[in-house]
């Protein structure tokens, strides 16, 4: 019987075989998270809109869209929600473990642009000293700009 497996498998070979491994394998979102500092060390913080009421601060964030490397989420998720232009860098943090999220965080480059909202998800933004973080940020996004990473990125 796993001789005939084994042939089946490599006769149908490439896409099919990729098609049958996401059918029978769990299938994730992935969060990705960018710590995105300035020449003078702060950090860019936005009030989400869709987050829980009292904790609407945190790190630029979104999911990565399909075909898309999670750097290239990380420049798309803050050019979309601030107009600002940044660059990926460090991974921070890898988590999974989450029903059907992984988490990925990156520091991230501050290129340049001209700090403005999307509008509808952010409703306000703003560069912060690491040592005056606004009341209602996320913990774990506190937890993230101090260098500890072993909390959930995201809410």
């Amino acid at each position: 019987m796993k001789r005939l497996i084994a042939r089946l498998w490599r006769a149908i070979h490439g896409p099919m075989q990729w098609r049958l491994l996401w059918l029978v394998h769990a299938t994730f979102m992935v969060g990705v998270t960018g710590i995105v500092r300035d020449s003078e060390g702060r950090v860019l913080l936005l009030k989400h809109r869709l987050w829980p009421e009292g904790r609407e601060w945190g790190l630029p964030s979104g999911y990565a869209k399909r075909s898309e490397t999670f750097e290239d989420t990380v420049a798309r998720e803050v050019r979309e929600e601030t107009g600002l232009e940044v660059r990926a860098h460090r991974l921070v943090l890898l988590k999974s473990g989450f029903r059907l999220r992984v988490e990925v965080v990156y520091e991230a480059e501050f290129l340049g642009g001209t700090l403005r909202t999307d509008g509808f998800e952010i409703l306000e933004a703003g560069w912060f000293s690491p040592d005056d973080l606004p009341e209602g940020l996320q913990e774990g996004h506190r937890l993230l700009i101090r260098g500890e990473t072993t909390r959930p990125a995201t809410p």
